[in-house]
C-alpha cells in the first residue's frame, strides 16, 4: 500500500495548500446562511419540541459543507489531472485501482470533516446544540463524506471539461443537497414532497446527523443508516468497476 500511502499524502496537500479557499471560504459559506436565515426565521419556526430553529439549523449546515466539499475534492482533483495530462503520472505506476479508489475517498473525506469542524467552531459562538449521541454524529459524518467523494469520482471520471463537471454538481449535487431537509423539517411540505423527499439519499445523511445531536429526526436513524450504507456500498462498488475497466481514464 506505498503508493496508496503516496497518493492519499499527495490529495491532502492538495487541498491544505490552498486551505484559505477549500476550507475557510466555505465556513465563511456557512456562518452566512446560518445569519441570515436565523434572523428571518428564528422566530417563526420551532422544528422539533424545544428545538430553536437556529440550533436546529446549524447541524444541517455542517453536513451540507461537509457533503459538497467530499464532492468538490475528488471532482475537481480528477478533472484536473485529465485537462492538463498529469493523470497520467498516476496511472502508469502500478497503482491498484482499489489504493487509487482508496486514496481520492480517504482525502476527501478529510477535507469534508475538516470543514464539519470548522463550521461547527464557528457557529458555536452563536449557538452551541447539544450532542445526545456523538457516535450516530461520526457515523453520517464519515458515511455521507464517503458517499459524495465516491460521487465526485464518477462524475470526475465521467466529465472531459469542466462544463460537464459543473453541469453534474449544479442539476445532481446542488438540488440533492438543498432539497435534504437542511433548512426546514421534511414534514412542513405538502404530501408529494414528503414523498419525494423520501427518495433523497442525502435527506437520509442529514437527518441522521441531526439526530446525532438532538436524539430526533424526522425518520429512524437506523432506517437513515441502512439507506446511507447501501448507496456507499453501490457506488462504491460501482466506481472500483470504472476504475478496474479503465473508463475514460486509461481508454
Amino acid at each position: 500500500m506505498q503508493g496508496f500511502a503516496t497518493l492519499f499524502y499527495k490529495e491532502l496537500l492538495r487541498f491544505w495548500k490552498v486551505s484559505f479557499q477549500t476550507v475557510a471560504a466555505p465556513v465563511l459559506t456557512a456562518l452566512l446562511y446560518l445569519l441570515i436565515f436565523s434572523h428571518v426565521l428564528e422566530s417563526h419556526l420551532e422544528p422539533y419540541p424545544g428545538v430553536r430553529y437556529t440550533a436546529f439549523l446549524i447541524p444541517g449546515l455542517a453536513m451540507m459543507s461537509m457533503l459538497q466539499n467530499a464532492f468538490a475534492n475528488t471532482s475537481s482533483s480528477l478533472i484536473q489531472s485529465k485537462i492538463t495530462g498529469n493523470i497520467v503520472f498516476i496511472l502508469l505506476p502500478p497503482l491498484s485501482h482499489l489504493e487509487f479508489f482508496l486514496a481520492y475517498v480517504l482525502a476527501a473525506v478529510a477535507r469534508g470533516a475538516v470543514v464539519g469542524l470548522g463550521v461547527l467552531i464557528v457557529t458555536s459562538f452563536y449557538t452551541v446544540p447539544p450532542l445526545a449521541h456523538p457516535l450516530w454524529v461520526l457515523a453520517f459524518g464519515l458515511l455521507g463524506c464517503g458517499v459524495l467523494a465516491v460521487l465526485g469520482l464518477i462524475a470526475g471520471i465521467w466529465a472531459e471539461k469542466f462544463d460537464q463537471l459543473a453541469a453534474f454538481q449544479n442539476f445532481i449535487i446542488v438540488p440533492l443537497t438543498f432539497l435534504s431537509g437542511v433548512f426546514y423539517s421534511i414534514h412542513s411540505l405538502p404530501s408529494f414532497w414528503l414523498g419525494v423527499s423520501h427518495l433523497n439519499p442525502v435527506f437520509y445523511m442529514i437527518d441522521g446527523f441531526r439526530y446525532g445531536f438532538f436524539g430526533v429526526g424526522d425518520v429512524s436513524p437506523w432506517l437513515s443508516l441502512a439507506v446511507v450504507g447501501g448507496t456507499f456500498a453501490a457506488l462504491t462498488l460501482f466506481t472500483l468497476h470504472l476504475l478496474r475497466t479503465g473508463y475514460r481514464l486509461r481508454h
